[in-house]
């Protein structure tokens, strides 16, 4: 269950308190006053997004939404007619409740600057390089020396050319997008931005209706005869897929992919040719923390869409059957299974094969199922289930597992070590083609593609745990593959006990084995800052000679490929001066989101201040300077 025990301990607290979350940490009943919204809350809002209405988002999920989106939803959107009632204080002081910011704190938020002149014009010769989150559709994250634009020579001449600022924001997780002369790139409130590559001003921005997570996806074409109007494709936390026009910004069509109260959107999408493939999973987990909660009924699936319209193809979940009642708790309250299996990860595509292979997260309640820690392959024509191999039998956890005493926590009681990082296709590893996986557990495989995903070699690398082993993603350069490891330390965010000691660093494997060919841990230099951890959560990236990776601690580092020696290191929680004007700094990296380089540029998104980790707001471009 890819982080949600985190933030389900931030909004337990904040329930409990009456109020929202701070973005530094939990709020605390013992410290946090009323909120004037929360009585409003109660009253019109509660018994509607707390499971009363099946396809209502919950509460969480209006926590995770930008202020002023709340209110116009409430006073021109979908929720006009339900907030008729309300005065137009009420709305706004429910609004400040849910998000914890005020509404005159974003009105007043200065805009970062816009393209002037040559800088507002995007290059139609310039096609996308890379895929997709991946880079590749097989999730190598290797970016080749043409593309990368920069050497493993360059990386310890690397300067910052300039850092953009996104708005109110305490996270940074959505990965950068190099296109057209552009950097294309999703946020915390839901707005969309075009960036000048070269400057970091804005050429155009789109505003979702949730935080957008996922990268922006840029359809690929030939440079020689460029698309009348290329699209770009981005998903929303409330499990809302977007096509908009990558020159303007203008809207296409938006399709909600699953009617789940609690759905989300994490993982990429990814684009092939006519069809948008997208993972799907959930954080009704949280919901369980509840005890009269009823835990629970989202199945994870996979969604194919049509790229021009935003149709559904098809779409097959991770489990068959829907869930029924397979008991009660102690207190009575329905027991509901099978369920979970989110798909939190980007899926992984074998063309060759006509097959598509993605990761699941642990079941939610009782009995567990063989759905649940797998890795499963799809045909990419039908969505049929072609095959599934489970590694961790008996994973059935929720949030009411880190609460004493609560009934709705599954007898299994976890260990939540689902597959949050994509799978990656390795080909011609030992005369086989592999299909690689890293686990929350520390552990990494490798299937044999051939014999439907017959086990060929496993390393256990990391210790694991709930926010421990492989988080968001591997990368491969052909010859090695390199692990990160988070294993956080902090008993606030790892509260299972462990005899094992953290092993959180980076790691390379030879590809054809599994065999470890060095390791570099990673050394601490938190010195008692809050939510600091030395390990390394988001996804890394490879290029010709080095791998880079965000830790946990704030620094981007770049290592070297044959022994893992450190090239490069910046801090990026200092503070630096944005494209607006004012002081921000990074964080925590983690969320997905990876360094990227491209055109003789690096940039990487840093700052991810929920579940325990450190807050930041930046996008940061790095250029060669002049030595």
């Amino acid at each position: 269950m890819r982080h949600a025990a985190r933030l389900a301990l931030a909004l337990t607290a904040a329930l409990a308190a009456g109020c929202a979350k701070k973005e530094t940490g939990p709020v605390t009943a013992d410290t946090a006053a009323p909120h004037p919204g929360a009585a409003v809350y109660t009253k019109a809002c509660a018994e509607c997004h707390e499971g009363g209405v099946a396809r209502a988002p919950h509460k969480m999920f209006l926590q995770m939404m930008p202020t002023d989106g709340i209110v116009k939803a409430l006073e021109q959107g979908v929720m006009q007619t339900q907030a008729a009632g309300l005065t137009p204080g009420e709305r706004r002081a429910v609004a400040e409740y849910l998000t914890g910011h005020s509404l005159d704190e974003v009105i007043a938020r200065t805009p970062p600057p816009s393209c002037e002149g040559p800088r507002r014009e995007f290059d139609l010769g310039r096609a996308p390089a890379k895929a997709g989150w991946g880079v590749t559709r097989e999730n190598q994250r290797f970016i080749p020396a043409d593309v990368a634009g920069l050497t493993a020579a360059d990386l310890p001449k690397l300067e910052l050319k300039w850092a953009f600022a996104f708005p109110g924001a305490n996270r940074a997780r959505s990965q950068p997008t190099v296109a057209m002369g552009a950097v294309f790139v999703g946020s915390q409130d839901g707005t969309v931005y075009a960036l000048d590559k070269e400057t970091g001003c804005v050429r155009w921005t789109f505003r979702a209706s949730a935080e957008v997570r996922t990268p922006v996806i840029i359809e690929g074409w030939d440079a020689a005869s460029p698309p009348d109007r290329p699209l770009a494709y981005f998903a929303d936390f409330i499990a809302r897929v977007y096509a908009v026009d990558a020159r303007t910004g203008e809207l296409v069509w938006v399709t909600k992919v699953d009617d789940h109260a609690n759905a989300t959107v994490t993982g990429a999408p990814v684009l092939l040719k006519d069809r948008l493939y997208v993972p799907i999973s959930s954080l009704e987990v949280t919901s369980a923390a509840d005890p009269k909660y009823a835990c629970c009924t989202f199945r994870g699936a996979v969604a194919s869409l049509d790229a021009r319209s935003g149709a559904t193809v098809w779409k097959t979940h991770t489990i068959d059957e829907p869930a029924r009642e397979a008991g009660k708790t102690r207190i009575g309250t329905p027991i509901l299974a099978p369920s979970g299996a989110p798909v939190w990860n980007s899926p992984s595509i074998d063309e060759q094969r006509g097959v598509l292979y993605v990761g699941t997260g642990e079941n939610y309640s009782s009995p567990a199922n063989d759905r649940s820690d797998a890795l499963m392959a799809f045909e990419l024509a039908t969505g049929k289930l072609l095959w599934h191999r489970q590694k961790t039998e008996g994973d059935a956890w929720n949030v009411a597992c880190m609460m004493k005493d609560n009934p709705n926590c599954p007898e299994e009681d976890g260990p939540d070590v689902d597959f949050g990082a994509g799978t990656i296709i390795a080909r011609g590893a030992g005369g086989r083609d592999l299909l690689l996986a890293g686990q929350k557990s520390g552990d990494v495989y490798a299937l044999d593609l051939a014999k439907r995903g017959e086990p060929v070699w496993h390393n256990k690398v990391g210790r694991g745990g709930i926010q421990g082993g492989i988080h968001f993603g591997m990368a491969l350069d052909g010859q090695r593959l390199y692990v990160p490891i988070s294993d956080m330390t902090s008993p606030e965010a790892e509260v299972h006990l462990h005899d094992v000691p953290s092993k959180a660093g980076i790691y390379a494997l030879d590809v054809a084995t599994g065999k470890t060919l060095w390791s570099q841990p990673a050394d601490n230099v938190c010195n008692g800052r809050q939510y600091c951890e030395a390990g390394i959560s988001a996804a890394i990236t490879a290029m010709p000679g080095a791998v880079l990776a965000g830790h946990m601690d704030g620094r981007l580092r770049a290592y070297e490929a044959e022994t893992g020696k450190v090239l490069w290191e910046y801090d990026t929680t200092q503070d630096v001066t944005a494209t607006d004007g004012s002081r921000a700094h990074g964080g925590s990296f983690g969320g997905g989101a990876g360094p990227i380089v491209q055109d003789g540029m690096l940039f990487a998104a840093s700052g991810y201040g929920i579940y325990f980790h450190m807050p930041g707001n930046v996008l940061l471009a790095f250029a060669p300077g002049k030595r």
